[in-house]
């Protein structure tokens, strides 16, 4: 990867053809896998500070620890769908829609 191709690419897909690989190579997946963690870890974030709440009190209302729920914030651990389920739906009364595509 050099800083001529970066200054060429043409859009945002370029841009990650050229710093990560083609789709389906191992470095895009892997780039595509913790972008995914950032986008749910973030989306937790602000839903948590949208209901008042603290790590504390959110990891209290759904029976698990504050240290937990500041790991799903920080991208620093995997999380079950079971698991956000019950944050958001009964955490934090959000609704969870999943589309897979």
């Amino acid at each position: 990867m050099n800083n001529e191709n970066i200054r060429n690419a043409k859009n945002f897909d370029e841009l990650l053809d050229i710093k990560y690989g083609k789709i389906g190579s191992e470095n895009r997946d892997d780039f595509e896998e913790k972008a995914q963690y950032f986008v749910i870890s973030e989306m937790l974030k602000e839903a948590r500070k949208e209901a008042n709440m603290t790590q504390e009190q959110l990891a209290e209302k759904i029976g698990t620890k504050k240290s937990y729920i500041s790991r799903l914030e920080n991208g620093k651990c995997d999380i079950q769908l079971s698991t956000l389920y019950r944050i958001f739906e009964f955490g934090l009364g959000k609704r969870i829609n999943l589309i897979f595509g």
